[in-house]
């Protein structure tokens, strides 16, 4: 059996843009990206803590420290100022899923990482 498990999570990151002209995505600081192992183009799930919006989209790197954008019509769940989760899922067997230990980084409100660890896998507890 397959189970979809959290690979890498952004928590609380700040939206300082949104662009609804452009095609679609949201724009993460590379370096956020390198730190939460997500990759260009990886479907990410967003959740937005104000408003309660949860969709999915892809990642695109941004060169700006700690941008956040919203673009297309992802831009049009979300407000700039709003606090979103990011998410990406993996797909792992039975036995490969208790030893799976998701990337968390955490960021203030400039979206600077304040901290950043990977979660204790589920088989040392």
């Amino acid at each position: 059996m397959m189970r979809k498990m959290l690979k890498s999570k952004i928590h609380r990151a700040r939206v300082t843009r949104c662009n609804v002209d452009y095609e679609g995505s949201i724009t993460i600081d590379r370096h956020l990206m390198q730190s939460a192992d997500i990759l260009p183009y990886e479907q990410v799930e967003v959740l937005d803590i104000n408003n309660g919006a949860r969709f999915s989209t892809y990642a695109i790197e941004g060169d700006e420290v700690g941008e956040i954008c919203l673009n297309g019509a992802a831009a049009r769940m979300v407000a700039k100022g709003d606090k979103v989760i990011i998410l990406t899922y993996c797909y792992l067997g039975d036995d490969e899923a208790p030893d799976l230990a998701p990337n968390l980084v955490y960021v203030d409100a400039q979206n600077v990482i304040v901290k950043s660890k990977q979660a204790v896998p589920s088989s040392l507890f």
